[in-house]
Formats: C-alpha cells, structure tokens, sequence
C-alpha cells in the first residue's frame, strides 16, 4: 500500500484531500501538517511515497521543502496543491508528479490517483528478497535476511549483527531499509534497526521512550520520541 502525508495549512483543504484519498484510492494517510519545518523533520526519519505539498505554508514554503526533498536519495512523489498557476514552471523543475489547483476537481482528483496507484507494483507482483551479500574481512557472503538481529549506521556503511556474526553492508541505514522487508523491521532510530521478532525485552527508558534488547546480545538500543507512537502500536504496547 502507497503511504502519503499532506502539508497543507488550510483546514478545509486538508479535509477535502483526506476525503478523496480516502475514497478514491488504497493509498493511506500517514501523517498530516500544517507547517513545513515539522513536515521536514518527519521525512528525515520517516519514508513515504507520496507528499501533498501546499507551497504557501508556514515556517518553510513548499517550494523551499520540495527542493530539500529532491536531494532525497529515495525521493517521494511531490504533489503540488495550490491556488497559485505561477509556481507551476518551478514545479515540473523540480520533477513534480502534478500540481493540482484549488478549488479540487473531483474528476481531476480522480485521475491524478489512478496515476499514482500505476506508479508503483503492487506487492504481489514484488519478488520478495530473502538474502543480502554482506562484507566479513575482505570476503563477501550471502546471507539470509531473516538471519538479521539488528543493523548500527556507520557514516556511509552500516554494520548488521547477527546470530553467527558481525558484518557490514556498503548502504546507508536509509538504503538498507529499503531492502529490508517492512513487515519484519523496524527503524527505532536514525541510526538503529532491528528486527521486531528478534526483541526480547523492552525497558522504559526517558521521556517515555525506551530501550529495547535483542536475541544474543546485550546492547540496548533506543527508540526515538519520532517513532515511538509506531513502535508501541506495533509491539501493541
């Protein structure tokens, strides 16, 4: 399922998008703003495969936010939704996905979503990976991603630890998590993630975060107070 998140300052607006998403596609709200600093910080940490970007928002424009999201090594799709024709040039500079006008044509609305939705495989027609060549030493070995503890970021690597061993993998945390399947994974940190079967013990930590520990090992890694609230709905705490 296609996960979106709308920035739009105008309640009404924002209502009216969250409707025909709602009933016109599979696609599913994950998160709203109102403003374009805090839309900023939720995608440093968190990914999405579309933005509904209003540009005349408080804090940072639109425009300023989508040109910091098109230096994402995963970019989402940008839908401009705006009242104003004069930014369409910048826009489509920018390689956005559309830019609606408002008031919203439901007919418009409509065919913009049947565009998104054929933008992207299904999951069934996805081939699920089930290993990942990692480095040990100055050899590379193939290893079963179910295997997987936990992952540490490492600059520009970023180390997996296993039942069998420590390894690493020449990704960023983004991209390995990008190869990870989402279902069994999870980022509790920009620079931690693990593997939610694997977890063995949950602490309570500060600020109403908490630590968490893994089969065969004693580190203690932390959830973020950015992805705590999906962390306890996964973990039905």
């Amino acid at each position: 399922m296609l996960r979106a998140m709308i920035v739009e300052d105008e309640y009404l607006a924002k209502e009216e998008l969250m409707y025909l998403i709602n009933a016109y596609s599979q696609i599913e709200i994950v998160a709203t703003f109102d403003d374009g600093l805090t839309a900023f910080e939720y995608l440093q940490h968190n990914q999405v495969d579309i933005v509904f970007l209003d540009i005349q928002i408080p804090s940072i424009n639109g425009m300023l936010l989508a040109r910091n999201i098109y230096q994402f090594a995963k970019k989402p799709h940008i839908v401009f939704t705006t009242a104003h024709k004069k930014y369409a040039i910048d826009a489509f500079d920018l390689e956005a996905f559309d830019y609606l006008l408002k008031p919203f044509s439901e007919e418009r609305m409509i065919r913009l979503l049947k565009k998104l939705e054929a933008s992207h495989p299904s999951e069934e027609m996805e081939q699920t990976r089930k290993t990942i060549n990692v480095h040990s030493g100055n050899s590379i070995k193939i290893i079963d991603i179910s295997s997987i503890n936990y992952a540490i970021a490492n600059d520009k690597t970023t180390q997996l630890y296993t039942a069998t061993g420590d390894f690493w993998v020449p990704l960023t945390m983004s991209e390995l998590v990008e190869r990870l399947p989402e279902k069994d994974f999870f980022r509790t940190h920009r620079s931690y993630c693990v593997a939610l079967e694997k977890i063995t013990e949950i602490i309570p930590w500060l600020n109403s975060t908490y630590l968490v520990k893994l089969i065969d090992s004693d580190e203690r890694i932390p959830v973020s107070r950015t992805n705590i609230k999906t962390f306890r709905k996964l973990m039905k705490l």
